[in-house]
């Protein structure tokens, strides 16, 4: 309420003081008020297709949005209208997890699991679905430079280097963040299963901010975790919830999917989209997960989240097979 409209009356400020509390304990507890309003039905699947565990979501460079999800055809790209004009990678991958589109389009994608010999691999695609590159062994799985333990998601640096969130697979010690050249070699890794600075608990996802800056979304440690380039600690957020997603526009505008927060595993935090600022980690936003019971389970909602150039939110959402956007007002 702006501070034109309070009313004047004894009774009726202590009724603002009142509701002025309840919601900074709200703000406290979920971040802010939800601005967006969710466009339904925006998104038009071909005749016969349907949504399998929509796992990532991110926009092209002239605006379309990709989304990788668990069916056939996996990759689908969705003009502005909300229509299907690309879509290819049937039969490709074990596990669709990970995915972004560099500044020429390309499509990179990460398969997290391993079977009958293949998966466990990031794969480079042109727009056409070409593929240009694989990374990692198919089907191998260990702790080398040259394999994976379960890669979540990867993203591609301005100068064309690449990033793996490595250590999606149950019951591994890879926790790690690896870092290859723009043609695919090996430059560093740093990172090892625990809860210190610079250690990992499932990186489920990674981002690249404006500055150059590594973004780790430390699912299971409930917090995300900043690096430079080369693998240097910087600084550790929690108040964006415990992160499955996180995507970071060109304005440094920040966009974490929390799909686990519950009273038993994040005390004080529900799930939904926070919105906020990697400059200086303040969350302005929440575009909650609405369920009846979070209780009844640990993992629900989305886990994958990009925006459009107008700052419209696309929410992929795992369990409910679905995507959804919310048009910014």
């Amino acid at each position: 309420m702006a501070p034109s409209r309070l009313v004047k009356s004894a009774a009726a400020g202590l009724f603002v003081l009142v509701i002025t509390a309840v919601a900074a304990t709200v703000g406290a507890q979920t971040g802010s008020p939800n601005p967006y309003r969710e466009d339904a039905g925006w998104a038009k699947l071909p005749a016969g297709a349907k949504w399998a565990g929509v796992i990532s979501v991110d926009p092209a460079p002239n605006g379309d949005i990709w989304v990788f999800h668990r069916s056939d055809p996996p990759l689908l790209r969705f003009d502005s209208t909300g229509k299907v004009v690309k879509s290819f990678g049937e039969g490709l991958f074990v596990q669709a997890h990970g995915m972004t589109v560099d500044r020429d389009g390309n499509v990179w994608v990460t398969d997290a699991q391993i079977k009958d010999g293949k998966g466990n691999q990031v794969f480079k695609f042109s727009p056409d679905g070409k593929l240009l590159m694989s990374l990692g062994k198919a089907g191998v799985a260990g702790a080398g430079n040259d394999v994976f333990s379960g890669p979540a998601d990867v993203a591609i640096a301005q100068n064309g280097d690449i990033f793996v969130a490595d250590g999606h697979m149950a019951d591994t010690p890879v926790n790690r963040i690896m870092r290859f050249s723009k043609d695919g070699k090996f430059i560093t890794a740093w990172g090892k299963r625990g809860k210190g600075p610079g250690e990992f608990d499932t990186p489920h996802s990674i981002a690249i901010d404006s500055r150059g800056r590594i973004f780790v979304a430390d699912r299971s440690n409930g917090r995300m975790q900043i690096f430079d380039a080369d693998g240097r600690f910087i600084d550790q957020w929690k108040q964006f919830g415990r992160p499955s997603g996180v995507f970071i526009d060109r304005n440094d505008n920040m966009y974490v999917a929390d799909s686990q927060s519950n009273k038993t595993q994040n005390p004080g935090f529900t799930r939904g989209i926070r919105v906020g600022s990697a400059r200086d980690g303040k969350v302005t936003a929440l575009i909650p997960f609405v369920e009846p019971d979070p209780e009844k389970n640990n993992n629900a909602g989305v886990e994958g989240v990009a925006t459009d150039a107008r700052g419209n939110v696309f929410a992929a959402e795992v369990s409910t097979e679905i995507l959804k956007k919310y048009a910014k007002p």
